[in-house]
């Protein structure tokens, strides 16, 4: 299932670079996620796979040996002395699955509430930046013997594509496809740590290579501002639900027939992800209509990945942004229509490439530290929806098959209440992520959600 947010990932392989001694920095785009992460809670990203009647193996050891074939994951993050370019990975020498991995019982009753305050907790707590940027947890103590894995890494590891690519690499090998469990010996063996005069070569290299693409950024930039709605329009609209956060976070899930949310779409020439726009501001227009609030119109950024597919050989981040302004008052018809209209006009030819102009501007107020002044007073949008394709069949885990996966995305500043969707197996999953100190109707916002996607599904 390919959606406007992010499509899904290519589970094929392909070999790591030959040239062992090249230095692996990251991008201009980590860059960015390693240096906005200044707000009250962490950078994170998480995903949670509810696994039927347990499991009859070890859980946490096939999970260790699946994600030790995960080059990134065995690899730490290293700041580059001043003048030597952007940070890079070395591999860690003293790394051992088992110590990202932790078992946790979760507390009675063992519902779906109080496992999504366990997944929430391993999410919103900081990983040390002195290991490789990732955790896993394993809940038991759930209704019905089920078993869950809950899986999380910090940002600058991966966008969502490189998340699903991933995920790839922990479930069962399919036995018709190429395998993407063992990984090879070359990769095993230790990277040497780069000397100081590899990274000044390199860093005059990388900046010989942004001179060269220099036209081609322009070319980018003007694509980018399509994206960006042409870098115009009003402010989103002042409401309650926009206040600074703190680091508490509270999660709740609405789960739909994908198939009727792509009909509904259909019917109005939109797309699945054009239908999430017009439920999720709806969902929160209704609560501000509780509150006492009117408006318009909310604005919600979608994520735009600039890839189709990726392999857990090629994590990092490629995202560009849509602001789109969608419309909470009409019918769910008319709005519908609206909003396929905007997003249909905002759409580039070089997706995501509206990140050459939010990058930039992101990382100069990081380095002024006006970062998270900035994101506790922006004006620019309400909310976000990431929306995420996953698998379209059914996995397994180790043999038990895997229920459900449901997204827990973390966001700062002051945006009170944001939305994380992924597909899997004809169901699709939309988890709300509130700061309960601004928005404590985390329940009431997933019961609004609930009936605009089925007011979109019967429109």
């Amino acid at each position: 299932m390919a959606t406007d947010g992010q499509r899904g990932a290519d589970v094929v392989e392909r070999s790591p670079r030959a040239d062992r001694d090249a230095v692996e920095r990251i991008s201009p785009g980590d860059l960015v996620e390693l240096a906005t992460d200044v707000g009250p809670v962490p950078m994170n990203v998480g995903a949670l796979l509810l696994l039927a009647d347990g499991a009859d193996v070890d859980v946490a050891t096939v999970l260790a040996q699946r994600l030790e074939g995960v080059a990134r994951l065995r690899q730490r993050l290293v700041v580059a002395p001043w003048g030597l370019g952007r940070p890079y990975w070395v591999d860690d020498e003293t790394f051992t699955s088992e110590a990202h991995i932790s078992r946790v019982r979760c507390t009675s009753p063992g519902d779906e509430r109080a496992l999504l305050a366990v997944a929430v907790d391993a999410v919103t707590r900081p990983l040390p930046r002195s290991g490789p940027l990732w955790r896993a947890v394993v809940v038991t103590g759930l209704a019905d013997e089920q078993v869950a894995l809950v899986v999380v890494m910090h940002h600058v590891l991966a966008d969502g594509i490189g998340g699903l690519a991933v995920l790839a690499r922990v479930v069962d090998r399919d036995e018709t496809a190429p395998s993407t469990h063992a990984a090879p010996e070359r990769e095993r063996a230790a990277r040497p740590t780069p000397r100081a005069a590899d990274l000044f070569a390199d860093s005059i290299a990388d900046r010989r290579r942004a001179l060269r693409g220099a036209l081609h950024s322009l070319a980018r930039a003007h694509r980018g501002r399509v994206e960006l709605g042409r870098g115009g329009g009003r402010r989103a609209p002042r409401c309650s639900l926009n206040a600074p956060t703190g680091p508490r976070r509270q999660v709740a899930t609405v789960e739909v027939d994908l198939a009727l949310v792509r009909a509904a779409g259909r019917r109005y020439g939109a797309t699945v992800n054009d239908v999430l726009l017009v439920a999720v501001t709806g969902a929160m227009a209704r609560i501000l209509r509780d509150r006492g609030e009117d408006v318009a119109d909310l604005v919600v950024s979608v994520p735009v990945s600039a890839r189709a597919s990726t392999t857990s050989h090629d994590l990092g981040n490629r995202v560009g942004v849509m602001p789109v302004r969608a419309p909470v008052q009409g019918s769910v018809p008319i709005r519908l229509a609206r909003v396929a209209e905007l997003t249909r006009v905002m759409k580039s030819q070089a997706r995501g490439s509206s990140a050459a102009l939010v990058g930039p501007v992101f990382r100069l107020l990081a380095a002024a530290g006006l970062f998270g002044w900035f994101v506790d007073r922006q004006r620019l949008v309400n909310s976000f929806l990431t929306n995420m394709a996953g698998p379209n069949r059914p996995l397994t885990f180790a043999g038990a098959r895997i229920v459900r996966i449901i997204p827990v995305t973390i966001t700062a500043g002051n945006v009170g209440v944001a939305f994380a969707a992924l597909s899997y197996a004809g169901r699709l999953t939309v988890t709300v992520i509130v700061d309960p100190d601004v928005v404590p109707e985390a329940d009431a916002v997933a019961a609004a959600l609930a009936v605009e996607l089925r007011a979109a599904a019967s429109a």
